[in-house]
């Protein structure tokens, strides 16, 4: 009988990702990092954009710029709360490839509108962009090697921002191409790639018997479900938002402004500063998240996310302090204080919820809890970008990113003791009982 070519490429994909286990894991693995660094070549390339002497009510247009980014994508988080959490994985694929598609024309409307009315172009890029991790992680979890899968992928949250924006700054600096060119031009460059990872990540199998006896079923979630959910674990889940909106917030200040902070310290001038370092963490992050993977308990693995997030957040401050004392060099303390950041932040993306809804057999999945975190975390984000453009003091970047992580260092510890005394007293009452 004919068989015709896309259903034979079809089967031969299927049949090569689901061979054994290793390769379906690394596979899996490469697809999902490759496809969120894509994703960064749409969202950060115009953060290496000066866009100087242009201004928009008298404030920065960069500052414009970014505020409208992320006003799209918090306004994209929150609705994921909905989307995500009831999405049919049989069309996460498809829904992938169309948000990236959108991003794309919005970054061409950018290049052929004039300042200051592409300003809304921005808003439009990070609309569809903001469903896209819950959309790839939806092939990740619920499974035993969720937290090798989801390391590469929030891996890619530092190699992918720090490639993309070295590419941005070579198409400026290299070929001379424009602030308001250079997005959708650095976009292009990654279409195919994401083209092609998207078509093997879509012919993964779902979680067997054995994923499901030790991590819990993943289910589309209804408003009943999402509702009960809350009320159940609302003063768990209410205290990690508030110390993941204030990671967000430091995180994306560390990849928007960036190139300001590095240009206040002399470095303006190396092109694959970014890279470099981002590369150097993206592999400890890695090594440090995909090492879950070994806690087969998920009380135990629970409680040392929880001790991971305590430490990261105390590097951050430790090496600030150190910094500020003039004790280290200034690319020491962005490694460290980054690195830092990262194993404060990621862990939430990647095993703290996963491990969450496997400890308490919960119906549901992990996209509902990322975008509540993520949603309030994009609004402090904006907060925070309001409050230092408008704010009559005026202060110096490398000042402004020790505040911050000063701040969220102190609060991220208290925060995050408050939800471990919480788990603490619910996993040892007679409702629930180690794994």
């Amino acid at each position: 009988m004919f068989i015709s070519k896309p259903i034979r490429e079809s089967r031969f994909l299927a049949k090569w990702l689901n061979s054994s286990a290793f390769v379906f894991v690394l596979l899996l693995s490469i697809s999902s990092f490759m496809i969120y660094c894509c994703m960064y070549g749409f969202r950060k390339p115009y953060t290496v954009g000066l866009y100087q002497n242009v201004f928009f009510l008298g404030v920065s247009y960069k500052v414009c710029l970014v505020i409208a980014q992320v006003v799209g994508y918090m306004i994209s988080k929150f609705y994921g709360i909905k989307f995500i959490s009831e999405l049919e994985p049989q069309k996460r694929a498809s829904y992938i490839i169309i948000a990236v598609l959108l991003a794309w024309f919005s970054l061409l409307l950018f290049a052929i509108i004039p300042a200051p009315y592409n300003i809304f172009c921005m808003l439009l890029n990070g609309l569809p962009l903001g469903v896209i991790f819950g959309l790839v992680f939806g092939f990740l979890e619920g499974r035993r090697t969720t937290e090798i899968l989801g390391a590469f992928l929030v891996s890619s949250f530092i190699f992918g921002s720090g490639f993309a924006k070295s590419v941005g700054k070579w198409l400026l600096l290299e070929k001379n191409v424009s602030d308001w060119w250079m997005p959708f031009i650095a976009g292009s460059l990654f279409i195919l790639p994401l083209l092609i990872f998207v078509r093997i990540l879509s012919h993964s199998y779902a979680p067997d018997q054995t994923d499901i006896d030790q991590r819990a079923i993943r289910n589309p979630m209804t408003i009943a479900d999402r509702k009960n959910f809350f009320r159940e674990f609302k003063w768990a889940i209410i205290p990690v938002v508030i110390t993941y909106s204030f990671f967000t917030v430091v995180r994306d200040f560390s990849e928007d402004f960036a190139n300001e902070l590095f240009i206040e310290l002399g470095y303006q001038s190396q092109v694959g500063i970014f890279a470099q370092i981002s590369t150097f963490i993206s592999l400890i992050i890695l090594i440090v998240l995909g090492s879950f993977f070994l806690i087969k308990s998920n009380v135990i693995a629970f409680y040392t996310a929880h001790s991971l997030i305590i430490v990261g957040v105390i590097l951050s401050i430790l090496t600030t302090l150190l910094f500020n004392s003039h004790y280290i060099s200034p690319i020491v303390w962005i490694v460290t204080a980054t690195c830092g950041l990262y194993m404060a932040y990621l862990p939430f993306n990647c095993i703290y919820f996963e491990r969450f809804i496997s400890v308490y057999k919960l119906k549901g999945n992990v996209g509902y809890l990322m975008y509540i975190a993520d949603a309030f975390g994009y609004l402090g984000t904006i907060l925070v970008l309001i409050i230092k453009e408008f704010v009559s003091f005026k202060v110096k970047w490398v000042s402004f990113f020790s505040y911050l992580y000063y701040f969220e260092g102190v609060l991220g510890i208290i925060l995050i003791s408050v939800t471990i005394y919480f788990h603490y007293k619910k996993l040892n009452s007679k409702t629930y009982q180690y794994d």
